[in-house]
Formats: structure tokens, sequence, C-alpha cells
């Protein structure tokens, strides 16, 4: 278990994906040319509609700065599980949301509990940024990196939990970059013992979307009833929207309030609000996502596999590869305008992670690293 002060000089703020345009300057490569792997959304690209609906949305209007279509929408959608508008909040990208309840159980801690969070790392960079910009302590749980992939031990989570007593306890899942997806028994445990030291869990499921397995995780019930639990949903992934920052959570009515009176007026904007109620109505999309999903990871497991990399078990939409030098390779790769995340910031500096696009696209980049594998031979 690592606490901050088994890191003195954590980084100032969280590395993400995503090509950025001084890199691109600096390699004299333009966007249009280029294929993003780095981040990990949907392969199928925004729902049918999604574009001529945002560009008939009037840009001199103010958006709805309580989101209350879509939260209707939303709720709708989760019916089934308990869910009312009561339960929902929208945000500027889920990662919105977590800066959010930093400032709320961060900044003003339930009685008993340590200003701070639990973490299961590797993860997420921003639950660590926004702790700290919020005030916070962070203590890390690392998985263990074993033959079938990475685990946490429940017994040692939740003991844990039982010491440290953090404001917020932090799950993705499944998690990035690793795909782990923990059952809902797991999750169950990890809730029973935040709940019992007053803390929130916060399970952030944001590619569970995209997942075969999404059955045997989905907490959506549980945070809608469960007062010591939060489910994050992110819409950018699930439904391509990355441009739009589009995300949302449910929980008990109280803990929306809490977080409802710390949003700012209009932080989701009317094009992002206009694209979530298309994107959310296409019942059937998620399902197409879903098999694509499938035939990509298919595809780059099989050709990255022939190569003697390993690719570890991922229930997400991205590959998680072990290559050795992860940073020379993505770098080699990005030359030729082929983006993937070196991992090196998540403590995994010999793994990439592979977004996963089309496949077409997909045989493009295996086929650039069987060149470079090809003509640097790893051990």
């Amino acid at each position: 278990m690592q606490r901050d002060t088994d890191n003195p000089n954590p980084p100032a703020r969280p590395v993400h994906g995503g090509i950025k345009e001084a890199e691109l300057r600096a390699l004299g490569l333009r966007l249009e040319d280029c294929l993003d792997f780095s981040a990990s959304v949907s392969p199928l690209g925004p729902p049918e509609g999604v574009a001529e609906t945002i560009a008939a949305v009037d840009l001199t209007a103010y958006p709805d700065p309580h989101c209350l279509a879509l939260t209707e929408a939303i709720a709708a959608h989760h019916a089934g599980e308990g869910v009312t508008d009561a339960n929902v909040i929208v945000g500027n990208g889920s990662t919105e949301i977590i800066h959010l309840l930093t400032r709320a159980w961060i900044g003003a801690p339930p009685a008993g509990c340590a200003p701070g969070a639990l973490l299961l790392t590797p993860t997420y960079g921003e639950y660590d940024g926004a702790v700290r910009i919020s005030g916070g302590s962070v203590v890390a749980l690392t998985a263990i990196r074993c033959s079938e992939g990475f685990a946490w031990d429940t017994s040692v989570i939740t003991a844990a939990i039982d010491a440290e007593r953090p404001a917020l306890t932090f799950v993705c899942n499944p998690n990035n970059p690793t795909g782990v997806l923990m059952g809902r028994e797991q999750l169950a445990e990890i809730a029973d013992a935040v709940a019992n030291t007053g803390g929130l869990l916060v399970v952030d499921e944001a590619y569970i979307n995209l997942s075969e397995r999404r059955a045997d995780a989905d907490v959506i019930e549980l945070a809608a009833q469960h007062g010591s639990v939060i489910a994050l949903r992110s819409m950018t992934k699930d439904y391509a929207l990355t441009a739009l920052r589009l995300g949302y959570a449910v929980a008990a009515a109280p803990v929306i309030a809490r977080l409802a009176a710390l949003q700012p007026d209009w932080s989701v904007n009317g094009l992002a609000q206009a694209a979530g109620l298309v994107a959310i109505a296409d019942e059937a999309y998620l399902e197409r996502a879903r098999q694509a999903v499938v035939a990509s990871h298919d595809c780059v497991v099989e050709r990255l596999t022939a190569l003697g990399i390993r690719c570890y078990p991922a229930e997400a939409n991205f590959v998680l590869a072990q290559v050795g030098d992860a940073a020379d390779l993505r770098d080699r790769l990005a030359r030729r305008g082929l983006f993937v995340r070196d991992c090196t910031s998540f403590g995994l500096p010999d793994c990439i992670r592979i977004g996963l696009r089309p496949v077409a696209d997909c045989i493009r980049l295996a086929d650039a690293i069987a060149d470079i594998w090809n003509q640097s031979p790893q051990p």
C-alpha cells in the first residue's frame, strides 16, 4: 500500500491520451492523416443523426443549465433499475463529475472519514489529480500482475478502507488501463466496507457499456438506492462524442443534490445536450458497438500475439500490450501518424494501450508494429 509520503513529487497534472496539436507540429503531421488509438471510444463513430442535430442547434441560445431533457431521457433509459430524475446528474464528461465529487467529499469529508481517497492502481490519473487539487491525500493499492493479468484482493481492499477511512474510494470498472472487470459480488463487499465508514464508493463505469460482461458488474441499480455508492457513465466513450464531452452519474438523491449544488451553470453545452438525446434514443447502437469492439479486439490480439507480444485479458474497448520499451514504440508509431497510449504514466513502462478503432485501422496499426518489431526484435 502506497501513501502520499511514499511519493513526495507526484506529477502536477494527470497524463491523458488524445493527439496533441503541439506534437503534430513537431512531427510535421496533419491531424487528418493520423489515426488515434490513444483514446478509447466506440469504433463506430457517433450515432446516426447526431451531426444533423447539432448543426441545427441555435448557437445564440443558452443551454439548459439543468440538462432537464437529457436527465429525463437518462432516467427513462435506466427506469428498470429504479432510476428517477432525482438520481441523475449530467456533466461535461464524467471527469467533471469526478472533480465535483472531490470538491464535495474531500473538501468537507463525512464525520469520521479522512480527507482523502483510496485508489486501486494502476488506474485513471484524473482521480489522483482531482483529489490533490481538492487538498486531499491518496492511498494506493497496486494490483498484482500475474500470468492471468492484474488482480486486487478484496479482503485487502476492505481492510484498507476500514483502516484508512477515506472519504472517497475509486474503482474504475472495467479498469483503465488493465481492462480488469470486478464482479457485482466483489463490488458489493467493497460497498459494504465503505458504508461502514461513512464514505462514498465511486464506481467509474466509463467502459462498461462496451464490455460483453457488463451484466456481471453493472451497479446502476445499487447506486440509485444505496447512499454510499455512485456510478459514473461516459457518453463520450459510449457514443464517440469525444469532442463534445458528455457524461452522467447515478446515485441516491441526496448525493446528486450535493454535487448539483457545486456544478457551474451551463457546464454542459447545448451541442452536447442535443447530441446526448439523439444518442441515448438509438437503442440498437450500443449492441452494434460491442460487436465492432469484439471484431477489432480479436484482430489486434491475434496479430500482436503472432509477433510474440503479450496482450492482457481486457473487458473493455482497448488492448493492453506488453511491448518492452513502450515510450520508444509509441514514438516510432507516432512518426508514422499512428498514436497509441504509452502506459509509463500508469506505472507500466513496458505496456501500450491500444484503443480499438474499425478493423481496417487496426490492421494498419498491427502491420506498422510488425514492421517496427521485425526491424528491432524484442527479447
